[in-house]
Formats: C-alpha cells, sequence, structure tokens
C-alpha cells in the first residue's frame, strides 16, 4: 500500500494557513491559487478512479470553503492512490501542493 502522508500533511499545513488568513488575503487571490489546486487534485484523482471518463470540475464554494475542497481533494486523491499507487502521481501532487503553498502570501 502507498504511503500517502506527505501529501495529507502538506495540504493539511496550506489549509491550516488558508483558515487563518484574513478575508483580504483569501481575496487577493489566495483562495483563487487554492481552488485550482483542490480543482487539479481532484481531477487527478478521478483520472485514477475513472479512467477514460470526462472528470468532473469542482465548484467555486467560495473564499471561506476552499480550505475544506482542498482537505477533501486531497483524500480522495490519497484514497485513490492507495487503490491504484502511482508513487510518480503522489509525488507530482505533493510538488504542486508545496508549490502554491510557497507562491500564496498569507
Amino acid at each position: 500500500m502507498l504511503d500517502t502522508t506527505s501529501l495529507t500533511a502538506a495540504v493539511d499545513r496550506f489549509a491550516d494557513r488558508l483558515r487563518a488568513a484574513p478575508q483580504s488575503r483569501l481575496r487577493r487571490g489566495a483562495a483563487a491559487e487554492a481552488l485550482a489546486l483542490a480543482r487539479e487534485l481532484s481531477v487527478r484523482a478521478q483520472r485514477l478512479e475513472a479512467p477514460g471518463e470526462e472528470p468532473r470540475i469542482m465548484p467555486d464554494a467560495g473564499v471561506f470553503a476552499v480550505a475544506d475542497q482542498l482537505t477533501v481533494a486531497a483524500e480522495d486523491l490519497a484514497e485513490a492512490l492507495r487503490t491504484a499507487p502511482s508513487v510518480g502521481e503522489l509525488d507530482e501532487a505533493v510538488r504542486s501542493v508545496e508549490r502554491v503553498a510557497r507562491r500564496v502570501t498569507l
């Protein structure tokens, strides 16, 4: 079984920062960056779970929900990776999370 702790830990750290951020910072782009990341992780999970099917795009539930959306998307991807292990996919996802977390100013 693939250990996805690196992914969930990276997302948890970033999501905690998002939850603690003021609304003004979220609205200045942090929430949009996080939503784009959540959508990316969600699409990755769906492609592992249902190859060949068109992935559904996660809706925008607002700046205050984006941390939870990111967490859910990461958990979905972690579960998909447990059933269809791909170290490369896991490493790419962790790098994406870390890259966005560094880029976003909170």
